[in-house]
């Protein structure tokens, strides 16, 4: 069967953020450190003014017309306010009340235009700033609708915010197949307006990766990093910055689809890049990263040679408390922990736990709850589950009212799910499941090879609770999409196949089990062979199920216990 996972989050989903465009007619900005990529800009790091030519008229003076909200003074006035509130930090209240007059009054004076465009884009950031996300989104819509990219450069280049700045708003609140969906819309017309090769296209292709891999969609993700590393190496000189932060995705990539060897490859061509450059931060920082992947190759001196090296100058730059030397001895715990070394890794524990209880400021809130949750991982396999428990309750408290981290907060009650589950407490652990099968539905990561796991495992649960049916559908589930994303081939597809047999023939279903299991034991016998261990555990099943069927001898009832696959 599936074996008992610790669940994961892929990457640790930073809210990605909220960006205008800016050109000579529109406004780019936002209030947030990560923008999405632009059309042939770079994004200001502040709100930036539009270019716009306010009437030479006092507010009061344009309030005496403001009953009719179509003069076309009011407007460009209105924005002009909204945009400076905003700069100088005053009340936020006030800036989106001049917006959103702007906005009416643009669409009544002008209706769809390039001006109602801004002003709602605008108005969508400091709903956004506010943490109102979902109030933002039809103002962006409507701020899409507005335009035709056909119309000229202006009219694309702020069609293209649009659709990556509700990309942003999607991805924060956690629905990550809206969010592709807009970025990939933003993708399209900035390739029509610019070319497929145009150097502003790597960017946006980056950004597009990082959401793909996100909704742990490598293939999607691979083939648009190997997108922007061509157009780098037609415009680009060789080993540029731009190619070594893409080698970096890349490594990701390969790392999460296994092949540990390219993506060792990609971090060594980044590495140098970085010494070459002088950037001691990135080159540490690609150190962890190769130590990761000398770890899951096993070649564990070498990852702890390469923590080390990493954790010296992470000390140098940021101190001995920084959440980044935390991070660093929980790699560290991890590998003396698969070496045997408890001691020691029990100890980088508490060090890294000391760092995170009083964390510097600034921190984000998701990184301290992603340390916890690791570190959980490592009291798990010290069979300290108590302890691990307590810690995955105390990541999921401070994840409880941040916006976006539904998928984070999925992945810690699945892994809370397997651990009630390894000590018997089959209740609590159908309910983690469930919590974490319900935040992923809402997501939208119902395609992905972590979802079918998740029911699968929620599918034991319910099994041990003898809630037959609801195992049944959810195996059926499970191995539909497993199909999909795996191939019917693969072990964690297999696993479920045996685990939907059990129930099947817990259920009275001898003759639907009995093809299942003729079909796994054709598929174990092409891949172990037919001396494996596994393949004679499949065939003692297949005679029983088979003898049964053939009415042979009066059918016995049979433990569900029993009949899960218990392989793995």
């Amino acid at each position: 069967m599936l074996g008992l996972v610790s669940a994961k989050t892929t990457p640790n989903a930073t809210p990605q953020h909220v960006s205008f465009p800016q050109n000579d007619n529109c406004i780019h900005k936002n209030g947030y450190e990560t923008p999405s990529p632009l059309l042939k800009r770079t994004p200001s790091p502040s709100f930036s003014k539009p270019k716009i030519n306010p009437p030479n008229k006092t507010l009061q003076e344009l309030r005496t017309h403001e009953s009719s909200l179509d003069n076309p003074d009011l407007g460009p006035f209105l924005l002009k306010l909204a945009i400076d509130t905003v700069a100088s930090g005053d009340n936020q209240n006030k800036a989106l009340d001049y917006a959103a007059r702007a906005s009416i009054s643009f669409e009544k004076s002008s209706g769809p235009s390039l001006d109602l465009a801004m002003s709602l884009q605008v108005e969508a950031a400091i709903y956004c700033s506010m943490g109102r996300l979902e109030d933002a989104i039809p103002v962006l819509e409507r701020s899409i609708e507005a335009l035709d990219h056909k119309n000229g450069s202006d009219h694309a280049v702020a069609k293209f915010s649009g659709f990556m700045q509700l990309g942003d708003t999607y991805s924060m609140l956690g629905r990550v197949d809206r969010s592709i969906s807009s970025y990939e819309s933003g993708l399209k017309i900035q390739t029509e307006t610019l070319g497929d090769l145009d150097p502003s296209v790597t960017e946006t292709c980056r950004y597009l990766a990082e959401a793909y891999v996100q909704a742990m969609q490598f293939d999607e993700a691979e083939k648009l990093c190997q997108r922007s590393l061509e157009i780098h190496r037609v415009h680009n000189a060789p080993a540029s910055l731009e190619e070594a932060g893409d080698r970096r995705l890349m490594a990701l990539i390969y790392e999460a689809k296994g092949d540990y060897e390219s993506a060792l490859e990609h971090l060594v061509l980044a590495s140098m890049v970085m010494i070459a450059a002088g950037q001691e931060n990135e080159v540490a920082a690609i150190d962890v990263s190769i130590g990761n992947i000398y770890a899951s190759l096993c070649r564990f001196d070498e990852a702890i040679f390469s923590y080390q090296k990493a954790l010296t100058v992470f000390k140098s730059i940021r101190g001995d408390d920084h959440c980044t030397i935390a991070s660093v001895y929980i790699r560290l715990a991890d590998v003396y922990c698969k070496t045997g070394k408890l001691r020691e890794s029990k100890s980088y524990c508490e060090n890294a736990l000391r760092i995170l209880s009083k964390p510097v400021p600034g921190i984000a809130t998701e990184e301290i709850a992603s340390g916890l949750t690791e570190i959980s991982a490592i009291y798990q396999a010290l069979n300290e589950h108590e302890e691990a428990l307590k810690l995955l309750d105390m990541a999921m408290k401070l994840l409880k009212d941040t916006p976006g981290q539904h998928s984070m907060i999925a992945g810690i009650e699945a892994h809370m799910g397997v651990m009630f589950y390894k000590v018997g407490r089959y209740g609590e652990a159908r309910s983690s499941f469930k919590n974490a099968v319900a935040k992923l539905r809402a997501s939208g990561k119902t395609r992905s090879v972590f979802f079918g796991i998740v029911l699968n495992q929620m599918g034991l649960a319910s099994a041990q609770l003898y809630r037959i049916d609801e195992a049944a559908q959810l195996f059926q589930e499970a191995r539909e999409i497993l199909e999909q994303e795996c191939g019917s081939c693969h072990l964690d597809t297999i696993g479920v196949y045996s685990n939907l047999a059990a129930t099947y023939d817990a259920m009275g279903r001898v003759e639907d089990a009995t093809v299942i299991l003729e079909y796994i034991l054709k598929l174990r016998e092409e891949k172990l062979g037919t001396a494996n261990p596994e393949v004679a555990d499949e065939k003692e099943r297949l005679a029983m199920l088979l003898k049964e069927a053939g009415r042979a001898r009066i059918r016995k009832g049979n433990s569900l216990v029993n009949l899960l696959d218990s392989s793995s």
